[in-house]
């Protein structure tokens, strides 16, 4: 009988504890957001120039237009700098309300998030060695490749499905593009997969050792991620950038960063 009272007592908490955990994952409407006088920014403050350290601060395109949106909500922007393979898990545990980060609004990551309208097209660009017998994407066949880690530049060089047309002989990840530059001066790898920005900004700062093809990789679209389901969220993000669009106020922001490479 003893035993029999303890399985009840057993089940009646962890049914009990079910509602809790679920309520503990709820998705934030943006009341709760406005509530809480906060907009969480998670960022992988390593991609100039959309997110990058001036000092001790968080700056950038993507900064910005994540500033616009706090202040439509009327709240405090809270930026968040972690590794970029955790800003979806930041999202789903609800650490973070949004992502902007460069990142690119493909079908897999669509399966856990929901994004914005875009607001950049952007490629993946090809560093090389400037005596390099890579000349074009179809070179990549083969080699050693460097990739920053969780990028779309990560997912198509691994190609796992082997779907895609360039199948590279070995993938090596990073943390930063300019670990994988490093390593490519160096010669420990044949070529660096990066977005088109970044890649801009560290063959300049190495002009006399690398360079960037013409010809890139990927094309592709960035995107604000925020968690599934927040379609108030979303709406609100969205007339955001509609309206950045179309005063020009995107194009002044992009420009100004740009304009500084």
């Amino acid at each position: 009988m003893k035993k029999m009272k303890k399985l009840v007592a057993f089940l009646l908490v962890a049914a009990m504890m079910v509602p809790m955990a679920a309520c503990g994952n709820k998705v934030k409407s943006v009341g709760d957001i406005q509530k809480s006088g906060k907009l969480v920014m998670a960022t992988n403050a390593e991609f100039e120039p959309f997110e990058f350290k001036d000092g001790d601060a968080v700056v950038g395109i993507d900064v910005e237009i994540s500033q616009k949106i706090a202040d439509r909500l009327g709240v405090e922007l809270e930026i968040s700098d972690i590794a970029f393979d955790t800003l979806i898990t930041a999202l789903q545990s609800g650490k973070a309300d949004i992502v902007a980060a460069g990142m690119t609004a493909d079908e897999d990551r669509r399966k856990n998030v929901d994004f914005s309208d875009a607001y950049f097209n952007a490629s993946q660009a090809i560093i090389v060695m400037n005596d390099s017998d890579i000349a074009s994407r179809g070179d990549l066949n083969g080699k050693k490749v460097g990739v920053q880690l969780g990028t779309t530049g990560d997912k198509y060089c691994t190609n796992e499905d082997g779907a895609n047309d360039i199948e590279v002989a070995e993938v090596k990840r990073y943390s930063k593009g300019m670990e994988a530059v490093s390593d490519l001066i160096a010669g420990r790898i044949d070529a660096v997969v990066i977005d088109d920005f970044p890649a801009k900004k560290l063959v300049e700062k190495n002009a006399d050792k690398i360079q960037k093809l013409d010809e890139a990789l990927t094309e592709e679209e960035y995107a604000i991620a925020m968690p599934k389901g927040s379609a108030d969220l979303q709406k609100e993000i969205n007339a955001v950038i509609s309206e950045m669009k179309e005063s020009g106020e995107l194009d002044q922001i992009v420009s100004k960063y740009i304009a500084e490479e």
